[in-house]
């Protein structure tokens, strides 16, 4: 029985930084078929990639894929479905299950449709009871021999995932977190008898990854135990490709621990794979430098402290003590210099990686604005300025309102730093309205009052023009704290940086409740100010 068209899971998206099509592949259809269901069997990230190949070549030869290779070929496309090209993901996987059923793979079928409702926009309580009964099928067939171990622990794995992404909505999400980890060493006990098989460990790593996760904010030391074992199971796999996903979040926990360095060496090891052929999809490499940008600033900040030069000094005659804070002020600030240095590079890589057709708006938006805010505290306010006005509308995008805030707010600095306080004063106004939803109303009013400060070295002492959503008129006062000054200047020509109240304003896209993920790989960290930011599910579809 021949399949439909294999154009139809032809996306025209190439989510890689290299594609798999140089050196020596073969050029026979039937070779490329065989490579890319040897991809495919080892859950290699380029197998969707193979098969567009091997389907193209199979085409311009007359021939047709089967249906159970056009379901694998459906299945690895979804896969690589991740930023723009995300919506795509849950129809492809349905399809694939279509033809899953037509081939006899019942096993198979059923780990595609769970992967197509975990790909759905925002999974709630009503794909968590279909996952749940793809759970209670996938056990039966497993029982009856037609599904195997691998195929019956990831549908149990997804249905986990969605679960962990409800926590925080649950009347008691302690308990559910309880209850989830039970489930999840049931399923590490139901699949660790059968790890000789590389899809089986496969699977393991990604449930210990999810139970660290959902371990990490109650007892982050045995969070850590099970990420590590994650990368290992991962390892012995055979999956010699970085899985960013858990790096992200054994590094978050190395940093809540204070672990600074050890965080930074296992971010700086996945960007740089072993393997130098493994692929690296660029929004997971932005992900990777973001996170590690924030160990260094974070251990800058740490070391720092520790190297005070107190103790050093403790019981030193005078003239040795200050002797050695010059040595020891001398050493920070050169340490200091160099991790600075470091951070705006790896922002700035950032920034390179979330451009083409697979962007991750999120993560770009992010990216952009933390390059941005690091220019602007060093005085470059024309450099930030240009990234802060390509980063606010993938906020808008995104509908995040803490990214907007603060994108918004540092814009208007910015502008100030650069001689237009009336635009200053519209962009700080606008971003006061927004912070006003907030529950938390210091940001809102701080805000507001910068709004009207802004306005005085223009001489306006009239209203602010009113914006859509200010809800009312903001109007300055007589009182100035500001003078408009040359770029990289000060306001009122004197040594003062940016406003201390941007560095206040909280943080784009934190993870929304206890048990969720933000885009470093931190769990639990935001406050309710995020609240309206849809957390990053780990590996949903995968």
């Amino acid at each position: 029985m021949s399949s439909r068209s294999p154009d139809e899971f032809r996306l025209g998206v190439r989510p890689y930084d290299r594609g798999a099509g140089s050196g020596d592949e073969p050029e026979d259809p039937h070779e490329l078929l065989h490579r890319a269901r040897r991809l495919t069997a080892h859950g290699h990230p380029w197998a969707g990639s193979a098969w567009e190949r091997a389907a193209t070549a199979l085409r311009r030869a007359g021939g047709v894929l089967t249906p159970g290779d056009h379901a694998d070929a459906l299945d690895a496309t979804a896969l690589d479905c991740r930023g723009a090209a995300r919506p795509a993901a849950g129809p492809l996987f349905f399809r694939a299950a279509d033809l899953h059923e037509q081939a006899g793979q019942r096993g198979k079928a059923l780990v595609s449709r769970a992967r197509a409702l975990v790909a759905g926009p925002g999974p709630g309580a009503t794909a968590c009871a279909r996952l749940a009964e793809l759970c209670e099928r996938a056990t039966a067939l497993h029982r009856a021999g037609r599904a195997g171990v691998a195929e019956t622990a990831t549908v149990r794995l997804l249905h986990g995932r969605v679960r962990a992404d409800l926590l925080d909505t649950a009347p008691d999400p302690t308990a559910e977190a309880a209850a989830l980890r039970e489930e999840l060493a049931r399923l590490i006990a139901f699949a660790a008898p059968h790890r000789a098989d590389p899809a089986v460990l496969r699977v393991l790593a990604d449930t210990r990854a999810l139970l660290g996760r959902i371990t990490a904010p109650d007892d982050p030391a045995a969070a850590a135990a099970q990420l590590r074992t994650a990368l290992d199971d991962q390892r012995a796999g055979g999956r010699l490709w970085p899985a960013t996903e858990h790096r992200l979040l054994l590094s978050a926990v190395l940093r809540a621990t204070g672990a600074h360095e050890e965080a930074a060496a296992l971010l700086r090891a996945a960007l740089v794979p072993e393997v130098t052929d493994t692929p690296l999809r660029a929004a997971d490499r932005a992900r990777l430098c973001l996170a590690l940008a924030r160990t260094v600033a974070g251990a800058d900040e740490h070391g720092r402290t520790a190297r005070d030069g107190t103790e050093m000094t403790e019981g030193l005659p005078a003239e040795t003590a200050a002797e050695a804070w010059e040595e020891t002020a001398a050493d920070v600030l050169d340490e200091t210099a160099e991790e600075d240095g470091e951070r705006l590079s790896l922002l700035a890589e950032a920034v390179r990686h979330t451009d083409g057709p697979a962007q991750d708006v999120r993560v770009g938006a992010l990216a952009r604005l933390l390059l941005g805010v690091a220019h602007a505290e060093r005085g470059r306010y024309g450099t930030a300025l240009a990234l802060l006005e390509q980063a606010l509308p993938g906020f808008a995008d995104d509908g995040d309102t803490a990214g907007r805030v603060r994108a918004r707010a540092w814009l208007a600095e910015c502008l100030l730093h650069l001689g237009e306080p009336g635009r200053a004063a519209r962009e700080y106004a606008l971003a006061a309205a927004e912070a006003r939803s907030w529950d938390d109303p210091r940001h809102g009013a701080a805000l507001s009052r910068r709004a009207m400060h802004t306005l005085g070295p223009a001489g306006t002492h009239g209203p602010v023009p009113q914006t859509p959503g200010t809800g009312g008129t903001v109007y300055a006062d007589a009182k100035t704290e500001t003078e408009a000054p040359a770029e990289g200047g000060a306001p009122g020509g004197g040594a003062r940086g940016p406003w201390p109240g941007l560095r206040e304003l909280p943080e784009p896209f934190g993870p929304p409740g206890r048990y969720q993920v933000d885009v470093y790989g931190e769990v639990g960290g935001a406050g309710p100010q995020a609240a309206t930011a849809p957390g990053t599910r780990v590996q949903g579809c995968e």
